[in-house]
């Protein structure tokens, strides 16, 4: 059973986060930030993930510390879930194109948190969002799920389908990583025997 819940509380947010690396892509969503959850949705829809986030964050002040901290406690759950990541392919990638735009995202489960996101939004807005707490996100995630994570925007010409595709990618990449390896005979993928 590849599950888990991690509650993350601070002064600036309290988030709770309930996974499972083996659902269907269900959601139930409740952060403040609608266009968040949006893009939430898609890393579930596409991973296959079940995912529930309830956040409450200081958003009179801005979006900030709710974007990083769900980054966070998603991670967390992430790395809790997975476990020592014994018989999975530990890599996964993705391209997603959505119109015009086309992104490309590469995961490795290997234990050291890296991130490298090269995204050139075309404005600093979705509607009221803040493109650039998406990188906080991410770097949220990368950190306490202890993953090397490639994001490369290839294309684009509008900032949602930018951003989105993104999304898509991440959640395609983590479902290809968490998947069973059904030749591994359950191993850690790993020359030194763990990650």
């Amino acid at each position: 059973m590849r599950k888990s819940e991690v509650v993350r509380s601070t002064k600036e947010t309290q988030i709770r986060v309930q996974l499972d690396l083996d659902g269907t892509g269900a959601v139930r969503l409740s952060t403040g930030l609608p266009f968040l959850e949006h893009m939430l949705e898609q890393i579930a829809r596409h991973g296959l993930l079940d995912m529930e986030i309830e956040a409450k964050g200081d958003l009179h002040i801005d979006a900030h510390h709710t974007v990083e901290d769900v980054g966070i406690a998603l991670g967390q759950a992430f790395a809790k879930a997975v476990g020592d990541k014994a018989g999975v392919f530990r890599y996964g990638h993705a391209y997603v194109p959505l119109d015009e735009a086309l992104s490309r995202v590469v995961v490795d489960l290997s234990g050291r948190p890296g991130l490298e996101y090269h995204v050139k939004y075309t404005r600093a807005l979705i509607g009221e969002f803040d493109v650039d707490l998406m990188r906080e996100f991410f770097q949220g995630f990368v950190n306490h799920a202890m993953v090397t994570l490639h994001i490369d925007n290839l294309r684009g010409a509008n900032a949602h389908h930018q951003c989105e595709t993104i999304f898509k990618a991440f959640g395609r990449a983590l479902r290809m990583a968490v998947q069973a390896d059904p030749r591994s005979a359950g191993v850690v993928p790993s020359t030194k025997g763990t990650l």
